[in-house]
């Protein structure tokens, strides 16, 4: 299955205010899904999450574990 893919979706999607069902409703994908991939249950397509939040993939998803710390501010999608 290779490599976990840590992400800070968790993160970033409340501090833009929006539910699990936005981004999945924009991508196509159940709501629940959201949550699969923010516990690390499931990786999703790295590039279509990123370009949701209008972020480089870099700063949503890693191969190492993230430090504190919140470039996710950046842009706003809402």
């Amino acid at each position: 299955m290779g490599e976990q893919v840590h992400n800070r979706l968790s993160v970033v999607r409340p501090e833009r205010k929006v539910t699990r069902r936005v981004p999945a409703e924009a991508v196509g994908a159940h709501y629940q899904t959201i949550g699969h991939i923010e516990r690390g249950q499931y990786n999703p397509s790295l590039d279509l999450a990123a370009a949701y939040f209008g972020l480089p993939v870099e700063a949503i998803f890693s191969l190492q574990p993230f430090t504190n710390c919140s470039p996710c501010r950046r842009s706003s999608r809402g």
